[in-house]
């Protein structure tokens, strides 16, 4: 049985994942998970690949959605993607970290959805 928590965190990447397919990603996996964490979103745009992290908020009582992704979780998101890339042999592929910021305060208004390209870079220390 699914939360409301993951219910809305499965809704916000759906949005992200139809916005960014308009924006020319091709997905390539969704939710891949590793004993070290989970990367919401793994895409290429041209030649790059991109590893996506969601945030979607439904007020701005916490702050703009992207601020979420914290420095401990920048960490996190890059050894997934450091286990992605060696376990799948890509060692040498030009990537990078995009984070997909979505607001859904005003429930019958579109929501707000910024891209953000290269939002952090590689953090493992």
């Amino acid at each position: 049985m699914t939360t409301k928590y993951q219910q809305f965190g499965e809704k916000g990447e759906s949005i992200a994942v139809n916005c960014l397919k308009k924006q020319g990603y091709r997905i390539i996996e969704l939710n891949y998970r590793t004993k070290l964490g989970e990367i919401d979103i793994i895409a290429k745009q041209g030649k790059t690949l991109v590893f996506i992290e969601v945030k979607a908020r439904k007020s701005s009582r916490f702050g703009r959605p992207e601020l979420a992704v914290t420095p401990k979780k920048q960490r996190k998101i890059s050894m997934v993607a450091l286990y992605y890339l060696k376990s799948t042999k890509q060692n040498n592929a030009k990537a990078r970290f995009d984070v997909v910021a979505i607001n859904l305060a005003k429930a019958k208004e579109r929501p707000s959805i910024k891209i953000i390209k290269n939002a952090f870079e590689l953090a493992y220390k």
